[in-house]
């Protein structure tokens, strides 16, 4: 009987070391977090460098950056994977089919926050929910959000340029993740579907994958969570900051407010159109953001490049041609680009 005692946990016995055990991490972030520019100053002093030269200045960005940059994306994405245990794509479906133009494109926007789905995944997706449903426009804004309005992006601009700004990123994307959505919704292009997709017929949605979770399951998903992304993220996290800490070492400042600055009216589409063909995620190019920006780049300048890198990827676009016909793909980019262009001008004079 006390074998039997001892393999058969109750509730409360298999969640009381997560609940010692998060706390404990949790600290352990937090003291590591407040002292990463010791660290970063340890590693230049014993090599020799200091951060009066270009060289010294770019290692201490490089290693300030990347030990922040990761506890600031295993924090935030372990939150979230417990999160989305309340969250599948057959539920997001089901919330999602039968809405309205507007109440639809925002449930839409909202979710694409925070589930885990990026553009890697648009094709089944895409597939899912105009089976189960869901009107196009609608699908679009789901389509913007998810990628471009991501947990990994909200919390790298908090941790490196505070809540404001993380805001507005947060509000302005998730603005034209929806009016993206309501335009192409009102343009009714269901016909440059291909015709295998709009053949398909309407579906009914599965339970919910995270029902009957208890929490220590739910705190386990946290950590797969965080074991999938982080370890799918940390290359580009790397070469981002790479490219950033030379831009903050090399590039002199008054050359980049020069290529980017307000005064270049050019420079928004300019770094719109070199954002597209580009293909990365909002790891590898918020620390180059953050490096132009140091450097003189205009903020609504580097706020485009970084959007349109995130939203509109020619990776993405290659996925979405095997759902949609060229019409359907060169307005969904020409919607999409035009919300960006208009998020970094307004960006431009208000800061």
């Amino acid at each position: 009987m006390n074998q039997d005692n001892a393999l058969t946990l109750s509730p409360g016995n298999r969640l009381a070391p997560w609940l010692i055990g998060l706390p404990l991490a949790a600290l352990t972030w937090f003291l590591l977090y407040a002292h990463l520019g010791d660290f970063a100053s340890f590693v230049i002093e014993h090599l020799g460098l200091s951060r009066d030269t270009a060289l010294g200045e770019a290692v201490h960005f490089f290693f300030f950056d990347t030990p922040k940059v990761m506890l600031l994306l295993i924090g935030v994405v372990y939150v979230v994977g417990v999160v989305q245990t309340f969250f599948s794509p057959e539920r997001t479906r089901a919330l999602l089919a039968g809405r309205r133009l507007g109440i639809g494109n925002t449930l839409a926007a909202l979710l694409g926050i925070v589930t885990p789905f990026c553009s890697c995944s648009a094709v089944p997706l895409f597939i899912g929910f105009l089976s189960a449903g869901v009107p196009l426009g609608v699908t679009f804004s789901f389509l913007v959000s998810a990628p471009m309005v991501n947990e990994i992006a909200l919390a790298l601009l908090l941790g490196l340029f505070g809540w404001q700004i993380a805001a507005l990123y947060l509000g302005f994307g998730l603005l034209v993740a929806i009016v993206s959505g309501i335009v192409i919704g009102k343009l009714h292009m269901e016909p440059y579907l291909q015709d295998w997709v709009r053949e398909i017929h309407a579906g009914q949605a599965a339970p919910p994958a995270g029902a009957g979770l208890d929490w220590p399951a739910r705190f386990r998903s946290g950590l797969r969570h965080v074991r999938e992304i982080v370890g799918k993220v940390w290359p580009y996290v790397l070469v981002g900051i790479a490219v950033g800490a030379a831009i903050h070492g090399y590039v002199p400042e008054d050359f980049m407010a020069s290529l980017m600055g307000k005064d270049a009216w050019w420079s928004v589409p300019a770094a719109v159109a070199l954002g597209v063909p580009m293909y990365t995620n909002a790891a590898g190019v918020i620390p180059i953001v953050e490096a132009l920006i140091g450097k003189g780049a205009a903020f609504g300048t580097t706020l485009a490049f970084m959007m349109s890198v995130i939203a509109l990827s020619l990776p993405e676009m290659l996925i979405l041609r095997k759902v949609l016909k060229w019409p359907l793909i060169a307005t969904f980019v020409a919607v999409v680009a035009s919300g960006i262009l208009g998020v970094g001008f307004l960006f431009n004079a208000i800061l």
